[in-house]
């Protein structure tokens, strides 16, 4: 039986010639990353352990979620980073005023890669299979033991086919391919799974989308999300990575446990209820819903052609007097670029606050919290009861056309009622 490109790819790092569905291995990594709420735990696991760490160059130290520091507590967790960091000659320390979200950094900085094995102390680091590597989340404790040993072990995940077609209409993006699978398969509906996607409409989606998809492939219990290396990869990575990189496909027997079907050309706008990003209903089959705020940014849709989306909205109107609308670019990069394109000014003069790269609002951090009874458009990855504050506020998931959109009128909206 032949292998998916996940399967693949761990094989190679466990330094064997195949594995099947089932199989415990251990396998050595590329990259290993934390940020500041989880390197902290994880460097006192290390610290048991009393070994150096097992490659400097091959660990990321990212803080992003509560950064620059919201409290003391915070700046003590972002100091136990930084001085692990400083001791231990950490190349991949981004410290603030150079960080971005960590998801949005290492693609940019040509950190991760093609054909790598990359965990990280974050469920979202399955957003670089977007570049056909096999990346995802762990606990702290792994995470501890992986800076030392360089070493996890996993258990081989079966795989669901996402087979694409068709072409992306205008105003879908990578955002509502992903809620729309969601809703049909549900939130465990990829329990330990691979979803790799596979098909021509592939082609239809750009990198931002791929990020997006990835990113929220732990949204469906996935293990990970992996697409195909083809042009767009490749030129996404010409100049980012130049010591190359490790081109994986799918065998053509390869087993999948089911395929999905979706049809990109059929695809709406869609918006996911709370209290769960399988909770989808498409723009238009529901009625008013007003908002008090709108988040634009985190990891799943805080580059820069999301910003550019939500740009080209906003320009010429202004944020609905009782919205609150925040801007959150990925990167330093990103939010220099974006102001170089005018995009900054279009957010401020609608009425936008644009902030610093960070994580903020999207798990409850700070800069976006909701009291009572308060509802927020935002095109963060997770809308669980109390994510975004109070246990009685709401969070409806969208992609940035509708956050935009939604923040001028008031109330959840597609892109065509603004006029």
């Amino acid at each position: 039986m032949g292998m998916t490109m996940t399967q693949k790819i761990l094989a190679k790092h466990a330094g064997v010639d195949s594995v099947k569905p089932g199989d415990l291995i251990t396998c050595n990594l590329d990259m290993v990353l934390a940020n500041d709420i989880t390197a902290p735990p994880a460097i006192a696991q290390f610290n048991k352990i009393g070994k150096p760490v097992f490659d400097k160059t091959k660990i990321s130290l990212v803080p992003d979620h509560f950064t620059p520091n919201k409290d003391i507590k915070s700046a003590g967790l972002a100091k136990i980073v930084r001085d692990f960091a400083k001791k231990h000659g950490i190349t991949h320390y981004f410290e603030v005023g150079r960080v971005g979200i960590e998801h949005v950094l290492l693609p940019e900085q040509g950190i991760v890669a093609p054909g790598m094995l990359t965990i990280g102390a974050d469920s979202h680091t399955c957003t670089y299979g977007a570049l056909g590597g096999f990346s995802t989340g762990v606990g702290s404790t792994d995470l501890g033991v992986a800076m030392a040993t360089g070493k996890a072990w996993f258990k081989v995940p079966d795989a669901i086919n996402v087979h694409l077609t068709g072409t992306k209409p205008d105003d879908i993006t990578g955002k509502d391919v992903m809620l729309t699978l969601i809703g049909m398969i549900g939130v465990d509906g990829a329990l330990y799974q691979s979803l790799e996607f596979t098909g021509e409409g592939v082609a239809a989606l750009d990198m931002t989308d791929r990020f997006t998809i990835a990113n929220m492939a732990i949204e469906a219990g996935a293990k990970n999300g992996i697409f195909p290396v083809d042009e767009q990869t490749m030129a996404y990575e010409k100049g980012r990575v130049p010591d190359g990189y490790d081109i994986v496909t799918a065998d053509e027997d390869a087993h999948y446990s089911r395929t999905v079907e979706i049809n990109l050309s059929e695809l709406k706008p869609v918006v996911a209820f709370p209290h769960l990003p399988e909770n989808t209903k498409v723009i238009g089959t529901f009625g008013d819903i007003k908002i008090d705020q709108v988040v634009i940014g985190s990891c799943t849709n805080g580059r820069l052609e999301d910003l550019k989306i939500a740009a080209d909205i906003l320009k010429g109107h202004k944020v609905h007097p009782d919205v609150r609308c925040i801007v959150i670019p990925g990167s330093q990069h990103v939010y220099m670029e974006a102001m170089k394109a005018g995009y900054i000014e279009t957010f401020i003069t609608a009425g936008c606050a644009v902030s610093t790269p960070t994580c903020g609002p999207c798990l409850g951090g700070y800069m976006g919290i909701m009291t009572a009874g308060e509802k927020c458009v935002s095109t963060t990855n997770r809308n669980f009861r109390g994510r975004m504050g109070h246990v009685d506020s709401e969070v409806y998931l969208a992609g940035p056309q509708v956050a935009a959109a939604s923040a001028i009128l008031g109330k959840i909206a597609a892109p065509k009622e603004v006029r």
